[in-house]
């Protein structure tokens, strides 16, 4: 089936325009007045109750999120349209190349290419199509990238959860050309491994690289790096601090960390393998001090139902961070969880000062790098936050 035949609409509530106009881009299913009865198509085209055209979406029948825009244009949408919008995302991309050798070159509803992410490591691409409609055009997602990159290969990490809501299987494989198992890439001039097939996300966390530099001219003295993953942080501040521990439950993170801290020649940096909650524990028991403390931990609210167990969570590790610090100490502490609210997050380091009897200054507040820009009018396309504080 061609996905680009455009033979069926859907029709929205009056409450979904009226979002759709000030730039959210997602339809929910309780907010169709009429969808598509045959067949699932992967893209429809879009009205209000008195059959004024909207635009074009992709349509998701096994998801809440039925509808993606991706045009509001008048004309029937075509690969060119695809080729358009990812040739002009690639280009916005191009004044942050110079201090990396990776990043995100396509970042879905940011790029108004909904469900779409797209990666670049070196020579290699990843490409993520995490919505049924998104998959359906796959094949010329593969065929655009190769055409303007001419990549080395192009791999596929769908091996993700939320492809089951779409009713979309986890896969992973190479799309196109040969992806080894490992690359080099390079940020802020401190050499990583990267394994792209196992990796977290789509093989590192792309989106903190800004605030790994920037953390860098903040990190002194004795530091210690939680949820240190493959050692990014942990490596960008060695070369300022006396000593580096870094620390994370997973062994096999840890192993590449410690390859990493070899590559890049550091004799400073130590990892230990260990729950951070109990290890945390377990250095204030101990009366430990550092001077600068990484709190970079995975999204503990993935829906809003777990939103008040994740604020108990976030607040434990930083009273906990707040209690190691020096006075003068720097605290660097981030959130990825878009349930948790940039004001709910910084109300619970307040919290966590109080209940430690310090007092924190803020140095700066800090989101996603900018390839992972922010549409306006969709919060949702807004999930990092990261705060550099000074502790007294």
């Amino acid at each position: 089936m061609d996905p680009f035949k455009i033979e069926d609409c859907a029709q929205i509530t009056s409450a979904a325009v009226h979002r759709l106009h000030r730039g959210h881009l997602w339809i929910y299913a309780g907010e169709l007045e009429r969808e598509p009865s045959g067949p699932a198509p992967a893209i429809v085209q879009v009205t209000d109750s008195a059959a004024n055209l909207l635009g074009y979406a992709f349509y998701s029948r096994n998801s809440q999120i039925r509808l993606r825009f991706f045009s509001r244009e008048p004309e029937l949408p075509t690969p060119d349209h695809f080729r358009r919008r990812i040739r002009n995302s690639i280009a916005r991309r191009k004044v942050l190349e110079r201090q990396r050798s990776a990043g995100r070159l396509v970042f879905g509803e940011g790029d108004l290419l909904p469900s779409i992410i797209v990666d670049r490591y070196g020579d290699y691409l990843v490409l993520q199509t995490l919505s049924s409609g998104s998959e359906a055009i796959k094949n010329h997602l593969v065929e655009i990238l190769r055409d303007l990159l001419w990549p080395a290969g192009i791999l596929e990490r769908n091996d993700v959860k939320a492809r089951r809501l779409e009713g979309l299987e986890e896969i992973q494989g190479i799309l196109w050309g040969s992806v080894p198992e490992e690359v080099e890439i390079s940020e802020n001039g401190t050499r990583f491994l990267v394994n792209l097939r196992r990796g977290q996300k789509t093989g590192f966390f792309l989106d903190q690289s800004q605030n790994r530099a920037a953390a860098a001219k903040y990190a002194f003295g004795r530091a210690l790096d939680c949820f240190c993953n493959t050692g990014a942080f942990a490596l960008q501040f060695a070369p300022h601090c006396e000593s580096v521990l870094a620390v994370d439950i997973s062994s096999e993170c840890l192993q590449l960390a410690i390859r990493n801290r070899d590559l890049n020649g550091l004799d400073n940096v130590d990892f230990v393998a260990g729950n951070v909650f109990d290890i945390l524990r377990e250095m204030e028991s101990g009366g430990q001090a550092f001077d600068t403390i990484c709190l970079d931990p995975p999204a503990f609210a993935k829906n809003r139902r777990s939103r008040a167990a994740a604020r108990s969570g976030y607040k434990e590790i930083n009273l906990r961070a707040l209690k190691l610090l020096r006075p003068e100490g720097i605290l660097i502490t981030s959130s990825c969880s878009y349930h948790l609210h940039e004001s709910e997050f910084f109300d619970l380091l307040i919290e966590a000062a109080r209940d430690s009897h310090r007092m924190i200054q803020v140095i700066q507040r800090r989101g996603q790098a900018d390839d992972h820009p922010v549409l306006a009018g969709m919060p949702e396309t807004q999930y990092l936050k990261c705060f550099f504080l000074r502790a007294f």
